[in-house]
């Protein structure tokens, strides 16, 4: 009971912590708001007297809104000054960190997106440090202090702070962007350490915004961070994208691209999108300076078992990096004034042979239903129902077969315990296999019975003819399928029902729901995960 009393107290302190944070956080705002208008005075005499100054650039458009919940939430953040009890947050920080992420997860709004942010600071001159601080990229004649200004009036929403978002955002906070914005619904978990570099092992299980957020917080304090925990939905979305200057998309899967790009057409912001799989990569800025949007590239969404994404093929970590990077590269030079070199064309990298290529795009299209000439899609829809798929990798599981052509992990077991006569295949590529198996499992990859090699073929009817004398051939022989989680193995299923029976004899084929995955989580814990 004392532990228990104790833990609640220290969960009320980290919440006074945090409320009087927000203070002085909005102090630090007025503060500089009044310092900008001081400065442009000061300016103004000086040049009345013939000083010579900074370059002064007119102040940018401030985003409308105000304070609204997101400092409540640990969102927008100004220029920060711990006090002095509280200790300077570096890596032996991550304690305090974990607890602030404990005090979202108890409410707070944590899944709540902010309606609305306040402006960020108007900016005419940079400061002593903040010169030291960019002194190297201040010094190219295509930044500059005119381009250094934009930066820091500029904000950045960030779609997934994976793989592709960990390195983009490093680098934008890097470079002193005024406003990152971080969405993401997931937490982190031990299989994203291998590319998402922005989080650590101390960070598991943790919300993947908030870790991002007080990661790129130790790299550069002066920049604001506003973590949105959750899934980015058509109810939100358009009014979350235009509150930001740039958006990236970062995500990995197909509904939330068109989410993106439609909502980016209808709030007139240039995307930044980029994608990666296992060794390749490929970045395309759309809606900008006259180029395509992504409905104009793709019309229609592919269909859901076409689609593989990083957990199903894999991804080399310093694949998504370079992309990443690149998306960065291009994030920067739009707000910075330089313009970007991929609005009418993709970049394309092939990491195994080192190269980068570009391919031509084809221009705005006049019937595009997003942003051609008599548009019809006017306002956000339901991404999911049009592409067919949902909008996360939690939930990659295809439907392709009828119920009574499947079977639970549970029931194979059983089947496998009573030492029924049955077949299982295993279909995934051989480099899968190597990871892990199950030993008794026939190994055919899905693509051999697709392409219907014949040495592997013969090989199915040999074991099928095997197991089938066990039954004294008076019944069908059950042939279970698996894979990975169960989405191959309905492909081959559909491919071995229409077997020929002169051949292949009379067989029950069906596919094992949640595939090997499922088999280590329900079944046998020490089986291996990947």
């Amino acid at each position: 009971m004392a532990g228990a009393a104790a833990a609640r107290l220290r969960a009320e302190i980290r919440r006074r912590e945090r409320e009087l944070r927000g203070l002085r956080e909005r102090l630090a705002a007025e503060l500089a708001r009044g310092d900008a208008a001081e400065q442009e005075e000061d300016g103004e005499r000086e040049q009345e007297e013939g000083a010579r100054g900074p370059r002064q650039l007119p102040a940018a458009e401030p985003a409308r809104g105000d304070a609204g919940d997101a400092e409540d939430e640990d969102g927008a953040r100004g220029p920060r000054h711990p006090p002095a009890a509280e200790p300077e947050r570096g890596d032996s920080g991550d304690a305090d960190e974990e607890d602030e992420d404990d005090d979202a997860k108890d409410g707070e709004g944590a899944l709540g997106f902010p309606a609305e942010l306040p402006p960020l600071p108007a900016r005419s001159a940079l400061s002593a440090a903040e010169i030291l601080r960019y002194s190297r990229q201040l010094v190219l004649p295509e930044l500059g202090v005119r381009g250094q200004l934009r930066l820091a009036r500029s904000s950045v929403l960030v779609v997934g702070c994976g793989g592709l978002g960990c390195p983009l955002a490093q680098y934008l906070a890097a470079a002193g962007v005024g406003r990152l914005g971080l969405v993401d619904h997931d937490v982190v978990e031990t299989s994203n350490l291998q590319r998402q570099v922005l989080h650590g092992e101390a960070r598991r299980g943790r919300p993947k915004a908030r870790s991002a957020a007080a990661a790129l917080r130790r790299l550069n304090s002066a920049v604001q961070y506003v973590p949105y925990r959750g899934t980015l939905r058509p109810r939100s979305a358009l009014s979350l994208v235009r509150q930001y200057d740039i958006v990236a998309d970062c995500s990995d899967n197909v509904p939330t691209r068109y989410l993106v790009s439609d909502a980016c057409v209808l709030a007139g912001k240039p995307l930044v999108s980029g994608s990666a799989l296992r060794l390749e990569g490929q970045l395309v800025v759309y809606n900008h300076g006259g180029g395509p949007c992504y409905r104009c590239l793709f019309p229609e969404p592919p269909p859901p078992d076409a689609v593989t994404n990083c957990a199903d093929g894999g991804v080399l970590g310093v694949v998504t990096g370079i992309i990443g990077c690149m998306q960065a590269l291009e994030v920067l030079k739009i707000a910075s004034g330089m313009g970007s070199s991929f609005s009418r064309c993709m970049l394309m990298f092939d990491a195994l042979e080192g190269r980068f290529r570009n391919i031509k795009l084809r221009p705005r299209r006049a019937d595009c239903a997003a942003c051609g000439d008599s548009p019809s899609i006017t306002c956000l829809q339901d991404y999911e129902a049009f592409c067919g798929s949902f909008a996360t990798d939690k939930c990659r599981s295809l439907r392709l077969l009828p119920s009574g052509d499947r079977i639970s992990v549970q029931r194979y077991k059983e089947l496998l315990d009573a030492r029924l006569p049955h077949l299982l295949l295993d279909v995934r590529p051989q480099v899968e296999v190597e990871i892990c198996r199950l030993e008794h499992a026939l190994h055919i990859p899905l693509r051999k019975l697709q392409e219907k090699d014949e040495e592997s073929l013969r090989r199915l009817q040999k074991r099928i003819s095997e197991e089938k004398q066990r039954t004294d051939d008076q019944t069908s022989l059950p042939v279970y399928v698996v894979c990975k989680l169960g989405n191959d193995s309905q492909k081959a299923v559909k491919i071995l029902q229409e077997l020929p029976a002169k051949e292949f004899g009379s067989v029950l084929v069906k596919d094992i729901k949640g595939g090997l995955m499922a088999w280590a989580t329900k079944i046998d814990s020490t089986f291996p995960q990947y």
